[in-house]
């Protein structure tokens, strides 16, 4: 099926019934995951979806409908209902679909899709969803059990077609391993956890090198204890600052910005950060988890920087909350073809400074480094946070023992002031958020 020429019908025959516009979302995939345990298969499956979403515009209303019932009735089921549920919403001059301006012309990507992801045998992840709890099970005798150990591939294409001239679509792939460890020692339990997730077969790491990072990652965490309430240097490795990073792009989010609920309210322009600290949204980012050539309702998407050299820059739109206020949008519409479009990030991270996390580490006399932040991260509104923390003290510039039991807290505006060092270790693992390792001059640890 031409599943463009399709979306483009659709749109035909929503503003031939009456639609003053009308845009068509277009949704098409397959994946495939395994899970083992001891060495057999615990869980195989293999799905595949699709479906269209359709937008239109009546006299300033508002209707939107969905269905993966691509038969000609129930397209024509899917237009009338969008139409009939425009005609019942209260109309609003904010309401239509991006114009000619707004889709302008898309950037260039990259290579999306990978014809060896697309086209593994079914028994491949079998095999290195195996391979991987061998490897973490030898890497060390402590190793008790798996909570998970898995592999998985995904499949997509997106088609987009609008009244204002929007038709485009593109492919993509995705593959996966993980494992999740658990440690056993002196009657106590300690889980690890590694991943990796590319677009590109040839960029996933080993199943060997997944599952020994996994166990090394539970063991270290072996004989934890807690320390004493104190303030001092902290710093976060790669995965819990991706993390952090995400809280922070949150405040960006332009609607909320809009209506004064961010810490970012106010101070577009105003130094928060030293300059050696930059974080971007960059929906062209070769081989980028989320790189896209257009957002979820055709607007190009682009290299946003957020926070540049320490400047509050930017902030986040999508079409109706740009045209609310008053901005442009930033191609970071983010959907389903059953959901409307709402802000959201795609390729987030913070640019990677000069020195190794080793340096970073040599440089603190006593600290504690953050390997799991649990909770619900800083509140975007307040910028306050304070999550439970496990990782290892910092001792002479070394890494000494674990630690558990622990919560740290700040705000994140005074966090940003104090992140005074940036590694070069940028890693993206398991999303399309990635960081480097991030140290910050004193944060509140409190335990004993």
């Amino acid at each position: 099926m031409d599943y463009q020429k399709l979306a483009k019908r659709i749109v035909q025959r929503a503003t031939k019934k009456g639609a003053l516009q009308a845009e068509a979302f277009l949704e098409v995939g397959r994946q495939s995951t395994v899970r083992v345990r001891e060495g057999q298969i615990e869980d195989l499956t293999q799905s595949t979806s699709k479906g269209v979403g359709l937008r239109v515009i009546v006299k300033g209303r508002l209707g939107f409908a969905f269905t993966s019932d691509f038969e000609p009735s129930g397209l024509e089921r899917l237009v009338d209902q969008a139409l009939k549920l425009a005609e019942a919403a209260a109309p609003s001059k904010l309401n239509g679909l991006p114009g000619a301006k707004e889709l302008g012309r898309l950037g260039d990507t990259g290579a999306l899709y990978d014809p060896a992801v697309a086209n593994l045998p079914g028994d491949w992840k079998v095999k290195v969803a195996l391979e991987v709890e061998k490897a973490a099970r030898a890497e060390d005798s402590r190793v008790a059990t798996f909570n998970a150990v898995g592999a998985g591939d995904f499949v997509s294409e997106v088609y987009v077609a609008s009244s204002e001239g929007m038709s485009g679509g593109y492919s993509g792939t995705y593959v996966y391993l993980y494992a999740l460890p658990v440690a056993s020692a002196d009657g106590q339990l300690q889980k690890g956890y590694w991943l990796d997730y590319k677009r590109f077969l040839d960029d996933l790491e080993s199943p060997e090198s997944i599952g020994r990072e996994a166990t090394r990652r539970a063991v270290r965490m072996l004989g934890a204890r807690r320390v004493k309430t104190q303030q001092v240097p902290v710093l976060f490795d790669p995965l819990v600052a991706a993390s952090f990073v995400s809280g922070v792009a949150r405040a960006a989010n332009g609607n909320a910005v809009h209506q004064q609920a961010s810490m970012f309210a106010a101070r577009q322009g105003q130094r928060l950060a030293g300059e050696h600290v930059t974080l971007v949204d960059n929906g062209l980012l070769p081989r980028g988890l989320a790189t896209a050539p257009f957002d979820g309702e055709g607007v190009p998407t682009r290299r946003t920087p957020i926070i540049d050299r320490g400047v509050l820059s930017h902030f986040l739109y999508d079409a109706f909350t740009a045209r609310k206020a008053k901005a442009r949008p930033t191609g970071n519409a983010k959907r389903g073809y059953n959901a409307l479009p709402s802000i959201g990030t795609s390729n987030l991270y913070l640019e990677p400074g000069q020195k190794s996390p080793e340096e970073l580490i040599r440089e603190v006399d006593r600290g504690f480094y953050v390997t799991s932040l649990l909770g619900h991260g800083a509140n975007p509104v307040t910028g306050e946070l304070s999550a439970g923390a496990n990782g290892l003290w910092i001792e002479n510039g070394e890494l000494t023992h674990a630690v558990q039991e622990v919560t740290v807290a700040g705000n994140v505006l005074k966090m940003l002031q104090d992140l005074d060092g940036v590694g070069n270790d940028l890693q993206f693992r398991g999303g399309a958020a990635g960081a480097p390792t991030v140290r910050f001059r004193g944060l509140t640890l409190s335990g004993e």
